[in-house]
């Protein structure tokens, strides 16, 4: 059996990649033990690339009181919204193994209203689906609604800025019709 490919466009050899990217991807693979195909996807434009995960990275891993397992929920319930195969799976993963918890990050990854997460959680995720789905509806009672379960003004910026990335990440890996890593499948259980 041929191994589908990982994107319908073409995917450049690691080391024929700016030495920044190649870098990039070589740490990532060291830390994670595989090269998720995101990277190698995505680097078949170097600039974009760059922005993307400059973005990425600055949404990701900022400290403050939404947790990086949280950040994760929101791109996992925002992926299924978005039918991404790639980033249900991807970031699927990444919240089993943040949130230390398989559970939540499978219930979160189907159906987040009906998993075991907090009402500040589902108040989150609710805002997030919104701003996913209906942003043109989104108005000062989704943020006095936030506010009621302890998030703030720049909380309400991030989750709506963590949910709109990844509808814009989703678009990409369904057009690009990116074939999640086999490697995910198995972290954190």
């Amino acid at each position: 059996m041929t191994t589908p490919a990982i994107s319908r466009f073409p995917v450049p050899e690691i080391s024929d990649l700016p030495e920044d990217i190649r870098d990039r991807i070589l740490a990532v693979q060291e830390k994670s033990g595989f090269v998720p195909n995101v990277f190698l996807v995505l680097a078949h434009r170097p600039e974009e690339f760059r922005a993307f995960f400059a973005y990425h990275d600055a949404l990701m891993d900022k400290p403050g009181p939404i947790t990086k397992a949280e950040r994760e929920m929101i791109v996992v319930a925002t992926s299924n919204a978005n039918q991404c195969q790639y980033c249900v799976v991807a970031h699927g993963a990444i919240l089993r193994i943040r949130a230390k918890n398989p559970l939540v990050a499978d219930q979160v990854a189907i159906n987040y209203r009906k998993a075991d997460i907090t009402p500040r959680q589902k108040a989150m995720l609710d805002f997030a689906m919104k701003v996913s789905t209906r942003a043109y509806e989104v108005g000062d009672d989704d943020i006095a609604d936030l506010k009621s379960h302890g998030f703030t003004d720049e909380d309400a910026w991030d989750i709506s800025a963590i949910s709109a990335f990844f509808g814009m990440s989703n678009r990409l890996a369904n057009v690009t019709s990116m074939r999640p890593n086999d490697e995910f499948y198995a972290l954190g259980r």
